[in-house]
């Protein structure tokens, strides 16, 4: 008897970083700041629980977490 597959939705679709930084930018709120791939690194080195599969990005798993983490950083570098 086999498993079926889960069919992922486009969103789980793991991507790499320049694939997820475009959507990403391209589909926030005007007034949301945009990342880069320096912020983008940066999540993931204060964050490496988030990338246990690799160097893969999936906007269903990172994007509300950077979303609520950019504002707190970048407040925080502000500081500095």
């Amino acid at each position: 008897m086999s498993i079926p597959t889960k069919k992922l939705k486009l969103s789980e679709v793991p991507i790499s970083l320049m694939d997820f930084l475009k959507s990403y930018n391209d589909n926030i709120p005007p007034n949301f700041p945009q990342v880069s791939v320096a912020l983008l690194q940066k999540y993931k080195s204060e964050h490496p629980a988030f990338f246990k599969q690799g160097e893969f990005w999936s906007l269903d798993l990172h994007r509300k977490k950077i979303m609520d983490w950019l504002p707190h950083y970048t407040e925080s570098s502000a500081d500095v």
